[in-house]
């Protein structure tokens, strides 16, 4: 994978597969600490013990429909993070989600960049209308945080009857998720 935001893609769709309806994303990237930190979780099905040691296989899937048996995301989601100064952490219990964290050194010259977050989440949320998703992306600097939160949930409340499909509240989550990513980068390259 390229960038960070396509791992959190397939983090994200493993998470709907699950049967998840709530899906919490967060990206910290904390420069006094020189860290990167992403953590996904989510109500799915969840794993037990025994498949939770299986998912760091990259020669073990969950996927039925394929005809070849990898599956490289988490594998590779680990190993970057690791490559980077980084640790990888993943929690899961039957019946009660999974929860993904993973760490970057922010300065490390194998640090993949996040790529682009608000096309990522603005995709999975179109394409997932019926999970609910929370957003939280924010900046810790030397002496402020900035941050930036939205949430699919409190939308659909405002919206009533009228789907998060429609072109008009597309328009809304597109400018509303890149206003938020800049707002986080001011501007930067990371």
């Amino acid at each position: 994978m390229q960038d960070i935001s396509l791992h959190l893609l397939d983090i994200i769709e493993n998470s709907v597969r699950a049967e998840a309806d709530k899906i919490v994303i967060s990206i910290c990237i904390n420069e006094p600490e020189n860290k990167l930190k992403i953590g996904i979780s989510d109500n799915g099905k969840g794993m037990d013990k025994e498949m939770l040691k299986m998912v760091s296989d990259p020669f073990f899937t969950t996927k039925t429909e394929r005809e070849k048996k990898v599956g490289l995301g988490i594998p590779l989601f680990k190993q970057n993070a690791e490559l980077a100064g980084g640790g990888f952490f993943l929690t899961s219990k039957k019946g009660n989600g999974t929860k993904i964290d993973a760490e970057f050194q922010l300065d490390h010259i194998d640090r993949m960049p996040l790529g682009n977050l608000s096309e990522t989440f603005l995709n999975s949320i179109i394409a997932h209308p019926e999970v609910d998703f929370f957003i939280k992306m924010e900046r810790k600097l030397k002496d402020k945080k900035i941050e930036f939160i939205f949430s699919t949930e409190e939308l659909k409340k405002e919206l009533g009857d009228v789907p998060l499909s429609y072109p008009d509240v597309i328009s809304f989550i597109k400018e509303n998720l890149n206003d938020g990513e800049k707002k986080i980068n001011m501007g930067e390259s990371l």
